[in-house]
């Protein structure tokens, strides 16, 4: 699939970008300079942020730059009926917009200065109905954030993939936009409301259901929105875990055949230094079935870090598939037996 690119139309599409936010005073700075960065017609789009129940002072900050600002900006209150936080602020805000497309994002992204502009010609030229742009984990060089990275741009490959067979998986609630006509005439997130985590997948497979050949994949990388890494082990596992706990719930067969087929292969992958010492006679096989998987993944992975111009190193790959795979056991598990904590809240399966 070729890079989307345009040139020459004049703006016509209108925003309302929506960001759910709790306890984010750290990371709001940075998104609100990437805000007043954007490169749209003022009259074209708004932003509004919805505080779910913050403790910290990040209302303060939004405050401060409404004052600056020359967008509109509105900072309104989540207002919860379910049992998914983010849910409820994507439709509080929906009902609160007055621009006929919806743009999602998160309070820990920064914005590129063309993405509205990009995302309005693709548009324009394409006439969908949802938009899924893609989206980049920052990294400092460091293994942790390296890996989140590495993960990262094997689920933007997959999200690629999956819409050049026609056949969409994934997309990203942080960068993801739809119409607001389509959101009401889905039932928005009415059935999977009691699932925490999931505004995108959910949404992804009502809309495909609803307006066939109408969800598309935008990629440029104008379009590009990128996020903060998680900070420890912790939070890299819970937020998987979350990611995870939807994946029985979802209506596509498909995205539940791959999610067993990534965990019986990564279990594999741990799996072979025990075998390579109960049958060292077969080590060479194993060897060999290793290095394959390794170099298929490198392989997939190093495409999709090309377009986001990141080069990948084959040699430090190989530490992070161990532990690619173990957080893939982990986070299984997890998923399946335990509870899970994100934002100050825990989160049981359901």
């Amino acid at each position: 699939m070729t890079n989307f690119s345009s040139k020459d139309l004049i703006p016509e599409t209108r925003f309302t970008v929506v960001i759910p936010f709790r306890n984010e005073a750290e990371n709001l700075p940075h998104l609100l300079e990437s805000i007043e960065n954007i490169q749209y017609p003022a009259m074209l789009f708004e932003i509004i942020l919805v505080n779910d129940a913050s403790e910290d002072n990040s209302e303060a900050i939004i405050i401060e730059a409404m004052k600056k600002t020359r967008f509109t900006i509105k900072l309104i209150q989540n207002k919860r009926f379910s049992k998914s936080p983010k849910k409820d602020a994507i439709t509080e805000a929906i009902q609160n917009s007055k621009f006929e497309w919806i743009v999602t994002t998160d309070a820990d992204c920064k914005l590129s200065e063309n993405w509205l502009t990009t995302l309005d010609l693709f548009i324009q030229k394409n006439n969908p109905t949802m938009v899924c742009g893609p989206v980049i984990y920052e990294s400092d060089g460091s293994y942790i954030q390296t890996f989140q990275q590495l993960d990262g741009f094997s689920l933007q490959a997959l999200t690629v993939g999956s819409f050049g067979v026609k056949l969409p998986l994934l997309c990203n609630g942080a960068n993801l936009a739809y119409r607001k006509k389509a959101f009401k005439e889905v039932d928005g997130f009415l059935g999977n409301g009691h699932i925490a985590s999931g505004d995108d997948i959910f949404l992804l497979e009502k809309m495909q259901k609803t307006f066939p050949g109408k969800v598309m994949v935008l990629k440029s990388q104008e379009a590009i929105v990128s996020t903060k890494p998680q900070k420890n082990w912790k939070n890299v596992i819970n937020q998987r875990i979350r990611w995870a706990s939807k994946t029985s719930k979802q209506k596509n067969p498909a995205s539940i055949l791959l999610g067993i087929l990534i965990f019986l292969v990564n279990v594999s992958l741990l799996a072979t230094p025990v075998l390579i010492v109960f049958e060292p006679g077969n080590w060479g096989f194993y060897f060999f079935l290793f290095y394959l998987k390794l170099i298929s993944d490198f392989i997939f992975v190093k495409q999709s870090g090309m377009f986001f111009n990141k080069k990948i190193s084959f040699w430090k790959f190989h530490l992070q598939s161990f532990t690619y795979s173990a957080v893939v056991f982990i986070t299984v598990f997890g998923s399946v037996y335990g509870t899970y904590s994100w934002k100050g809240r825990s989160f049981e399966k359901q």
